[in-house]
């Protein structure tokens, strides 16, 4: 697993910023260009770093922060509240070179949570930590924290009062329908030296209880990374995702059945996801640098770097 030749090799990088069923009529104009603007700064942030030589994790950690530090997105700043009117994060990160991996659970005031994974991953013996003793690390490690004012939309806020508003006020809406978005950030990327690395962050669902965790920050479900195959980050209704082993899930068929990314990606989401019953995507890259953004819903936030320098960036299924 050392890690591949130093020559310089094509980069790749793209980015997510959840899945679900939406439409245009979803957004208003304005909405819409933040979002759009807001995808294409981070992973053009995300591939400059790649361009001038950086590795593939900070180029992912490059990207995430952005997202992170936006209030359109379902991770760190803009996170949804839990039932106790909380913001509640996790996080992933893994390195595809050496298989290391970090991941935070259920912490609070966190104000980039990918930082803090991937202080688990290269300053702690173990890969995940969670509540309050992740919190203690983080703040050992230098990790920036802000209050709770600091992660509070009304966007987000408004969701929290719906849901418990509804017919059953115990339901963990992943929007403010039931079942409708699937709000979490993710990024991968191949480096010049050959490397792969993936993450992803999220606040979870609105009303979520219990101390409820989805596939963002479980190694192979939400996040996997290995030169061997690709790197993958998902969004989606994250039990299924964990029930299916998505990231791993993918990877191995492109290790061990030779399948390409594409067909790898589209046979988990397209298929297995939806026979279980589960809706959500993924975007992944392989070491070829090749590019997969694949999704079962009308709409995924993403945007993608390809290996000729191209920049895409979209919202819904036509774009």
């Amino acid at each position: 697993m050392a890690h591949a030749n130093e020559a310089a090799n094509p980069v790749a990088i793209a980015i997510h910023g959840g899945s679900g069923t939406l439409s245009k009529e979803d957004f208003s104009a304005e909405k819409e260009q933040d979002v759009r603007r807001t995808l294409e700064k981070a992973v053009k942030a995300g591939h400059s770093v790649l361009a001038t030589g950086g590795t593939s994790l900070d180029a992912i950690t490059q990207a995430i922060t952005i997202l992170e530090d936006s209030p359109h997105f379902n991770a760190g700043r803009g996170a949804v509240f839990n039932s106790e009117g909380k913001n509640e994060l996790d996080a992933s990160i893994m390195d595809g070179a050496s298989l290391d991996a970090g991941a935070v659970a259920a912490v609070h005031n966190v104000r980039n949570p990918v930082l803090l994974a991937r202080e688990v991953m290269t300053d702690s013996p173990h890969v995940m930590l969670m509540g309050e003793g992740a919190e203690q690390f983080g703040r050992q490690q230098g990790i920036v924290f802000e209050d709770d004012a600091y992660f509070y939309t009304d966007y987000r806020w408004q969701q929290l009062q719906k849901a418990q508003a509804s017919s059953d006020p115990n339901a963990s809406f992943l929007s403010e329908t039931p079942d409708q978005w699937f709000s979490t950030v993710g990024a991968v990327a191949l480096d010049s030296h050959g490397n792969l690395a993936a993450a992803t962050s999220t606040g979870g669902m609105t009303n979520k209880q219990w101390g409820r965790v989805g596939d963002s920050p479980i190694i192979g479900a939400g996040t996997y990374a290995d030169n061997r195959s690709c790197a993958v980050s998902a969004t989606g209704h994250g039990e299924y995702f964990i029930r299916a082993t998505v990231a791993r899930n993918i990877c191995s068929r492109v290790e061990l059945k030779g399948q390409g990314l594409a067909e790898a990606a589209n046979d988990v989401v397209m298929e297995q996801l939806v026979e279980m019953g589960g809706s959500g995507g993924v975007i992944a890259v392989d070491r070829q640098g090749r590019i997969a953004l694949t999704f079962n819903t009308s709409g995924m936030y993403r945007a993608s770097i390809d290996t000729d320098g191209n920049v895409y960036v979209a919202i819904f299924k036509g774009d």
